[in-house]
């Protein structure tokens, strides 16, 4: 079930932005509203299938994780909007740069949790990051850091906790 469920998803992904979004263009309200009525009769759908060939159970769980997922997702869509603001990414462009974006993201989510795994301090470098940037956001009104120096101090406070993690393993 969870295959079809994995293959489904790809072949709607495909479908998403190789046929019905193959040319860029501005999402207006109502077209956004009827994508979002579709995804969620889908993920019914599959909710009912789950409970008729896995039990109510499996079905329960996967309509509980819906939804934490979608409230959960509130937020993005405010940063995104902070991002395509800062960014100036034109609303045409918007869709694919999002679709993109979001899967490059949900990959290094994944290589992520697998390195915080091996890496104790690198959680903290991460949170360091984060913070970085907010600051950096908060103040380009007054100070101009240029691109390439702010990417190299994120690599900085990477590395400096990955060697952190790794001089503390070896030190035990």
């Amino acid at each position: 079930m969870w295959a079809a469920f994995i293959a489904s998803v790809l072949i709607f992904l495909a479908l998403d932005l190789g046929v019905f979004n193959r040319h860029g263009h501005v999402v207006k309200f109502n077209e956004a509203l009827g994508w979002t009525a579709i995804w969620m009769v889908l993920a019914g759908l599959f909710a009912v299938g789950l409970n008729y060939w896995r039990g109510r159970q499996e079905a329960v769980e996967f309509c509980t994780g819906y939804v934490i997922e979608l409230s959960l997702s509130m937020d993005n869509v405010f940063v995104i909007a902070m991002i395509f603001a800062y960014f100036r990414v034109p609303a045409e462009h918007q869709h694919r740069v999002l679709f993109w974006g979001i899967l490059g993201l949900r990959s290094l989510y994944f290589v992520l949790a697998g390195a915080i795994a091996h890496f104790s301090y690198l959680k903290y470098g991460l949170s360091v990051v984060l913070i970085f940037i907010g600051g950096k956001m908060l103040a380009q009104k007054w100070v101009d850091l240029p691109t390439p120096l702010a990417l190299a101090i994120v690599v900085s406070i990477i590395a400096f906790s990955i060697l952190f993690s790794m001089f503390k393993k070896w030190k035990r």
